[in-house]
């Protein structure tokens, strides 16, 4: 049998159809209700510098169709072969061409710049950045508004770029072109879509 322990690997899932599945609506319910944290139901340990939730994004949603940007810290042998082994997907270096990034130390909003935001005609056709936070429960204050929020929410993200906020406006401004982000932090993740607006 061809494991992921013959190849020295982690492994991932127990079930892999249950539990990608179990994941995948919690994905789809923290894009739909932005800056609602969701702790996924399914633990994995993946590795390093990728988080639990981290890894659980990366297994659920790539595959051999969807190229996945890693950042320096992440562009590791590791995480290579493990992204390889499990998802099967092409690993890209060039931001523009991928439809998922794994960020995992963002210094400045620079990194996040670069990749697919969709054309007109296909606005779906853009990148899903995965951004590694130290916590979604403390630091900066974010004010939530927009499709799947009632008024307002509040989110609190640590370690993200002093210029993000600049960076969201911008982003928000090109709709219905733009990125999406989910960011993770231990098992847990929080979405913030193009459509969502952040309080100056």
């Amino acid at each position: 049998m061809n494991t992921a322990t013959d190849h020295g690997l982690l492994p991932a899932w127990d079930d892999n159809v249950h539990d990608a599945q179990s994941t995948f609506r919690s994905i789809l319910q923290a894009l739909a209700e932005p800056g609602l944290l969701q702790t996924l139901p399914v633990a994995v340990t993946g590795p390093a510098p990728l988080s639990s939730a981290m890894t659980a994004l990366c297994l659920t949603l790539a595959d051999f169709e969807t190229p996945v940007w890693l950042d320096n810290a992440a562009r590791v042998p590791a995480v290579e072969s493990y992204l390889r082994f499990h998802c099967s997907c092409p690993l890209t270096a060039q931001p523009s061409l991928a439809h998922f990034a794994v960020l995992t130390q963002p210094a400045s909003a620079s990194a996040l710049e670069g990749f697919a935001e969709g054309t007109m005609e296909y606005p779906d056709r853009s990148a899903t950045l995965f951004i590694e936070v130290p916590s979604l429960t403390d630091g900066p204050t974010m004010t939530l508004s927009g499709p799947g929020i009632d008024g307002t929410r509040t989110l609190r993200v640590s370690g993200l770029p002093d210029d993000f906020r600049q960076f969201w406006a911008a982003n928000g401004a090109r709709f219905p072109l733009g990125v999406d982000i989910i960011f993770c932090c231990g098992a847990a993740i929080a979405g913030l879509p193009r459509t969502t607006q952040i309080a100056p």
